[in-house]
C-alpha cells in the first residue's frame, strides 16, 4: 500500500499536472490549494476522469475542477439551510408531543416509564435519557435559553432542551418512544413510524455532512428509504425491480424534503439548485450539467417534483 505523505504546494501542482490537469495560473492554483485543501479539491476529480487512463480528460483545467468544488459548496449550503428548517420543525413537534403528554419539567418528561417498555430496549432507553441529562448539565449555563430557565424557574422545559440536542440524538430519542407517540409525530408528515425513523436517520447523516463541509453531491448512505409514489410518477429507472436512484443518494434527500417542507419552500429549493447547476454549467466545458446531475442521482425530469402532490399516508 502506498503511503500518503505530506506534499508541498509545488508537489501538489506537479501531481495534478502529471494527471493531465491543465493549470493556467500556478499562483492562483497554489492559493486555492493552500486555502481550500488539496484533498477536498482533488476529491472532485472523478467528474473529469478518464477511466481508461486514470487521468483527467483532455482539456480539463484547474478552474473547472475548482468550479465543481464550488458547486458542491453552494449546493451543500442550499441543502443545509433547508435541513435546519426540517430539524427545527421535528424538534418542535417532538417536544410538543412529549410535553403535552408527560409534563414540561425534565423530572417528568425524562422518566423511563414514558418510553418503550420493551425489555430489549431498556439499555438503549437509559442511554438516551442519560445523554439528554448530560446535555442539561453541559449546556445549562452555556446556552442563553437553558440558562434563563434554570436561573428563573429551576428547570428546562422540553421545548428549550431540544435546541441543544443534536439531530442525531433526536433520531435516537424518536427510536425509544412508545409506539403511540411515534405514530402521533409521524402522522404530521403523513408517514408511518417506520418510514419516519428511516427518514430521520438519512437526514441526520446528510445534515452532519453539510455541517462539516464534506463532499455531498455524490454521497450515498447505507440507509435506504422505502419506495415512494414520487419514484413511480417520475418513472425512475429500475434494475432487478429496484429503483436505481432516490433510495440512498442525494436525490433521496430531495424526496424526503419534498414531503417535509411547504410547497413554497420546496420550489425555492429547486430554483436555487437549478441556479447553482447553471452557474456550474457556464464555467465548465469538459463535462456537461447532465454529468453532475447524473452523479447526484437526479432524474432528468426532477423539476416535475414541484407540481407532484401525493398522499403518503
Amino acid at each position: 500500500m502506498n503511503k500518503k505523505e505530506f506534499k508541498t504546494l509545488d508537489e501538489q501542482i506537479k501531481t495534478l499536472k502529471n494527471k493531465n490537469l491543465i493549470i493556467n495560473d500556478e499562483v492562483y492554483a497554489k492559493d486555492i490549494l493552500y486555502k481550500e485543501n488539496y484533498f477536498f479539491i482533488n476529491g472532485y476529480r472523478f467528474l473529469f476522469y478518464d477511466r481508461n487512463t486514470r487521468k483527467f480528460k483532455d482539456g480539463t483545467t484547474f478552474e473547472e475542477l475548482y468550479s465543481s468544488f464550488l458547486f458542491d459548496r453552494s449546493f451543500r449550503n442550499i441543502l443545509f439551510k433547508n435541513l435546519l428548517i426540517i430539524e427545527n420543525n421535528i424538534k418542535s413537534i417532538i417536544s410538543y408531543q412529549l410535553s403535552k403528554k408527560y409534563g414540561f419539567k425534565e423530572k417528568d418528561y425524562l422518566k423511563e416509564s414514558n418510553f418503550t417498555t420493551d425489555y430489549k430496549e431498556k439499555r438503549r432507553v437509559e442511554d438516551v435519557i442519560n445523554k439528554m441529562k448530560r446535555q442539561i448539565r453541559v449546556n445549562g449555563e452555556k446556552h442563553s435559553a437553558t440558562y434563563h430557565y434554570i436561573t428563573n424557574y429551576g428547570y428546562i422545559p422540553m421545548w428549550i432542551l431540544v435546541k441543544v440536542l443534536s439531530f442525531g440524538l433526536i433520531n435516537e430519542l424518536y427510536g425509544i418512544l412508545k409506539l403511540e407517540d411515534k405514530v402521533e409525530i409521524a402522522k404530521v408528515y403523513n408517514l408511518n413510524p417506520e418510514t419516519f425513523k428511516i427518514y430521520l436517520e438519512l437526514l441526520s447523516n446528510y445534515r452532519n455532512l453539510c455541517a462539516h463541509e464534506d463532499i455531498v453531491y455524490e454521497h450515498k448512505t447505507q440507509t435506504i428509504i422505502p419506495d415512494t409514489k414520487y419514484h413511480e410518477l417520475l418513472n425512475i429507472k429500475k434494475i432487478d425491480d429496484e429503483y436505481v436512484n432516490g433510495k440512498n443518494d442525494i436525490f433521496a434527500v430531495i424526496l424526503i424534503i419534498k414531503q417535509m417542507l411547504s410547497k413554497d419552500k420546496f420550489i425555492d429549493l429547486i430554483n436555487e439548485i437549478n441556479c447553482a447547476l447553471n452557474k456550474f454549467d457556464s464555467s465548465v466545458k469538459t463535462i456537461s450539467k447532465k454529468d453532475i446531475i447524473k452523479k447526484m442521482g437526479f432524474p432528468d425530469n426532477y423539476n416535475e417534483l414541484i407540481n407532484i402532490e401525493v398522499n403518503n399516508g
